[in-house]
């Protein structure tokens, strides 16, 4: 195992920093498409720079555990910027209070199915424990989704897929579904994003509004928590089957 000097001193090699600064153009470059574009859903910024990252990493023959290794830095900022969003959920503290229930309730309803559609789908399909397992926390933000599928057998490189995939799907349908279902308030949009979407909705939600960021972050902290309670007894009760 590395010591952490070790593992500091790789984030400065040439590769490292050259996947890095590539890392973060490309999210810029795809911020200002997706101004341009008039916030088109399908050119969300996650979605068009992890695209772009997959045709450079598939042009110069880079492995993902590699790339991954070389970006080490930036994950470690995830961690932070979750803690980050405790400031605007407190700036709404006083109507939190007033829709407790409608909020738990609605994590209830959201977790479970988040967790039994996507394991329950798999299934049906013949999938193998560890895939079950890896898209089991798919709705959460990445930190907690990675620890509690490792805990349970699961396979990081196809958790960091299935939570990426998920959070971008929710944000790229999130707004049509908004308008079919004639969703107009803010704190219901931002919690749906944030319990669906995880970062990636929370990230979609300030650019509505700051009372959208705060119950998206709402939502997105809730479900993690709830799901790493949860998900255990589903896995159990999965294994009994």
């Amino acid at each position: 195992m590395k010591t952490v000097f070790e593992q500091t001193a790789s984030w400065f090699t040439l590769p490292a920093l050259l996947w890095l600064a590539l890392t973060v153009a490309a999210y810029l470059l795809a911020i200002k498409l997706y101004v341009r574009a008039g916030r088109h859903p399908l050119l969300t910024p996650v979605l068009v720079a992890v695209a772009m990252v997959i045709v450079a990493l598939y042009a110069s023959g880079t492995d993902y555990d590699s790339y991954a290794s070389y970006t080490l830095p930036l994950r470690y900022l995830i961690g932070p910027a979750t803690v980050a969003l405790a400031v605007p959920l407190y700036s709404q503290i006083a109507r939190l209070r007033r829709v407790a229930l409608p909020v738990l309730v609605s994590l209830a309803v959201g977790c479970i199915t988040g967790i039994v559609s996507a394991v329950g789908i798999a299934w049906v399909f013949g999938a193998s424990w560890s895939t079950l397992v890896s898209l089991a926390p798919k709705s959460v933000t990445m930190p907690i989704a990675m620890e509690a599928a490792a805990l349970n057998g699961g396979l990081p490189s196809l958790v960091t897929v299935a939570v990426a995939i998920t959070g971008v799907a929710g944000v790229v349908m999130a707004g049509g579904l908004f308008r079919r279902l004639h969703i107009k308030d803010e704190a219901t949009q931002g919690f749906a994003l944030g319990l669906s979407a995880h970062a990636i909705g929370v990230a979609r939600a300030y650019q509505i509004s700051e009372t959208t960021a705060a119950f998206a972050a709402l939502g997105m902290g809730l479900n993690g928590i709830a799901t790493a309670v949860v998900l255990p007894f589903l896995i159990y009760l999965l294994a009994l089957l």
